[in-house]
């Protein structure tokens, strides 16, 4: 049987720490998989649930967006994709009378481990203007209340439609032509708050906003850079995809601040191998300074380009275009300033550049450790022109790798989730439906929370997801949240973003990926892009948790009808019936899902179109890949302070907290610590195991301040610390974003440590 959920809070005032391990998964990984998991299900529902994640007629794990290979193990999931399946097929339940025992200030209170580990919602819940407790409510009145607000507002652009990437294909297709009927572009995502570098600058370099490979490019890859990623923690199968190539004779640099388990040695618990010494995967770490990859990149293609022979200079001359201004500010790249940039040394630099040039085939993966700084689009264009040098974009087991976070959200974006809609998307809406969509840009996460603080937006809905702590400037976001009329929250469990409330709220449950879909009297399935573009089916096994449960189709398809009534031309009940019909209307909408529905149901699913990984060609303005020659930008630092990068533990999935240890870095037990390279703490007179105050300092002089945080001496790159999120969301200012793409730079935080008062 599943363990109840803890009554009070855990004490987390005293972690316990130890050296950071230098392997990762192994009997531990499976051990900490099964306690979990029967924690959460019991034994029996373990193996019904676990055996289905991944499996070509099983469900999709709602964790990363990390491809499944085409030959799967009977057990296709890591620990952190078992976790995430474990909580969403808890057996644990928030009833009506959980809420009638928990009023909303108490529950402001708890930590978002206790909230997450109360188990599943059960029943549509209102939090009328002015109560204390969340009450039951039907669904056709919660319907009503969100048709009253949004019918009360002086434009559409009052309202926000904010949605999460577990949300599926079909979910989000309609969810953006419900808002777009209804007259707004406002759709920001949590894309908006991760890749969105990626995709600004992929789009203008390549043409195609999204990574160029397949899983079968890694393995015949001869060099992989990883940079800006922990793919032990956030992306644990890629660790399979490295060991393979290894085993194919590849090389892989790791480009990061910190060291991690996981890129240093996989103990593959599917193998005897693996389970007793593993695969060493880092031929070379690069310990890099936080927002340094732009200059290394720089100073790499200076020295491909007075290498002879080293540009593919065919591949230049046909497929780019703005070599020779690029060529020009590459050759001004300066050894002295990339050594200050970087913190590497000169041979370091040197050793990466003799294992690119003995590489044919070349592939660069990176995650949020690239796309949260302020010059992050430029950094990733960077990259982009370190692989058009040597024609690594177009070929087998050579391209860009953005690993996307979670399991979906690179298909939302597909499906049209986005403030910024290109004019033949809206064509082809109008098109299709017959009325007129809006062309007018919307709001972004940073810019929404603007607008609710500003008073610019009344209502917020949010399909999944917990905006409240995957923000950031806390206090700015919970203030901007609480201006709101109305905040309406889609949701499987309780989080955080539930007990910070406009005027009136409400919590409508839905199904999980785990449970059934049965619709129109016939059993449903949806759909979900990974992060290399690959489309395939999730179907549940599990029967829901609650007899209350709507799917997010049927949410919807139910709102749309209340809120936009006979004006609408969008046949929202026949959706609701059958989702191959939401499927017919995408496949004439959105190029590359042509025939969607009859090649969908082919095991394992389809690949869709990548005009430059399919056929060298590159949909920019100039038809051409596109070199650029933006000025290397890097942090830096005032006397006496640290550059501060928000990262997972790993007992935690983006906001969710599974548990509170990080077993990898040696942390057990609590989650306020920072971590902190041991000269850097002697020159601050920090001891490990003092107590501080993190302060941010940003240009508008505002005190942000995340108290009482444990000192780690920590193997960090100098002049860097790390502290886990969302605690640290609190010193992340609303306005420090990303040129370009606006994604919060949450990467380089400047910080002061002051001693906390309790030490």
């Amino acid at each position: 049987m599943a363990t109840k959920p803890p009554q009070g809070d855990p004490v987390q005032d005293a972690p316990q720490v130890a050296g950071p391990q230098r392997a990762a998964a192994g009997l531990p990984a499976i051990g900490h998989t099964l306690r979990m998991a029967h924690q959460q299900m019991g034994v029996r529902r373990t193996a019904l649930t676990l055996l289905g994640v991944n499996q070509k007629d099983g469900f999709d794990c709602p964790g990363c967006a990390w491809p499944e290979p085409e030959h799967r193990h009977r057990a296709e999931f890591c620990e952190n994709g078992a976790k995430a399946v474990a909580e969403e097929a808890t057996l644990r339940r928030v009833t009506p009378g959980f809420f009638a025992a928990h009023p909303v200030a108490d529950l402001a209170g708890r930590s978002g481990y206790w909230l997450g580990q109360q188990g599943r919602l059960t029943h549509p819940m209102y939090l009328p203007e002015g109560g204390t407790h969340y009450e039951p409510v039907t669904w056709e009145r919660a319907f009503d209340i969100v048709g009253e607000e949004i019918a009360a507002l002086g434009s559409p652009d009052e309202a926000v439609f904010y949605t999460s990437g577990r949300t599926s294909n079909e979910a989000a297709f309609l969810y953006q032509l419900f808002a777009r009927e209804l007259g707004t572009n406002n759709l920001p995502d949590c894309s908006n708050m991760c890749h969105e570098s990626s995709g600004s600058a992929l789009s203008e370099t390549i043409g195609v906003g999204k990574g160029s490979v397949l899983l079968e490019d890694l393995y015949q890859a001869d060099l992989i850079i990883v940079a800006g990623q922990n793919p032990g923690t956030n992306h644990p199968r890629m660790l399979t995809a490295l060991e393979k190539a290894k085993a194919n004779g590849a090389r892989i640099v790791s480009v990061n601040p910190l060291p991690e388990a996981g890129l240093e040695r996989f103990k593959n618990p599917q193998t005897a191998r693996g389970l007793a010494a593993g695969t060493a995967l880092t031929d070379l770490f690069l310990q890099i300074r936080l927002g340094g990859d732009q200059a290394l990149f720089r100073l790499l293609n200076k020295l491909i380009l007075d290498t002879p022979g080293a540009v593919d200079e065919e591949f230049v001359r046909e497929h780019t275009h703005g070599f020779e201004e690029f060529a020009a500010a590459a050759g001004a790249a300066d050894w002295a300033d990339t050594l200050t940039a970087t913190g590497l040394t000169r041979g370091d630099i040197e050793q990466c550049l003799r294992m690119v040039l003995a590489s044919e085939r070349v592939i660069v993966c990176w995650a949020m450790g690239l796309t949260q700084h302020k010059h992050s689009v430029p950094m990733i264009r960077e990259i982009v022109n370190f692989l058009l040098l040597r024609g690594n974009i177009g070929r087998p087991g050579a391209g860009v790798c953005p690993v996307r976070g979670h399991s979906n959200v690179q298909g939302d974006r597909t499906m049209g989730i986005f403030e910024r809609p290109a004019p033949a998307f809206l064509d082809a809406l109008e098109k299709e439906f017959g009325f007129a969509p809006p062309r007018e840009h919307g709001y972004d996460v940073v810019r929404a929370i603007r607008a609710l603080r500003d008073g610019h937006a009344k209502v917020f809905f949010a399909m999944g997801g917990n905006f409240v702590s995957a923000s950031p400037d806390t206090e700015v976001t919970e203030a901007a949240m609480r201006r709101a009329r109305l905040t309406v929250h889609v949701s499987t469990k309780l989080n955080r973003s539930h007990t910070v409330t406009g005027a009136r709220a409400l919590i409508l449950p839905t199904l999980g990926r785990t449970e059934r879909d049965v619709r129109g009297g016939r059993e449903q399935f949806v759909t979900v892009e990974d992060s290399m573009g690959m489309v395939h089916a999730s179907r549940g096994r599990l029967e829901p948790a609650s007899g209350q449960l709507l799917s997010e189709p049927a949410i919807v398809c139910r709102l749309a009808r209340r809120v936009l009534g006979e004006r609408s031309t969008v046949p929202w009940e026949e959706f609701e019936r059958d989702y191959a019909a939401i499927r017919d209307r995408i496949a004439r909408v959105i190029p590359g899902f042509e025939d969607f529905n009859a090649r969908v149901a082919r095991p394992g699913g389809f690949a869709l179109p990548h005009a430059p990984r399919d056929e060298r060609r590159f949909p920019t303005a100039t038809g051409k890949a596109n070199f650029t020659a933006a000025p290397v930008e890097y942090p830096k630092l005032p006397e006496g302070r640290l550059l501060l990068q928000t990262l997972r533990s790993h007992d935690q999935y983006n906001t969710t907290i599974y548990g509170l240890d990080d077993r990898y870095r040696g942390i057990r037990n609590g989650r306020r610590v920072v971590l902190v390279n041991p000269e850097d703490a002697r020159e601050l007179r920090l001891a490990d195991g003092a107590h501080v105050d993190l302060v941010g300092e940003w240009k508008d002089g505002v005190e942000r301040r995340a108290p009482g945080f444990r000192v780690v001496h920590y193997p960090t790159a100098r002049g860097c610390a790390a502290a886990y999120y969302p605690e640290t969301n609190v010193l992340v200012p609303l306005d420090a974003t990303a040129d370009t793409s606006n994604t919060p730079a949450s990467k380089s935080v400047v910080v002061r440590l002051e001693q906390s008062a309790t030490d």
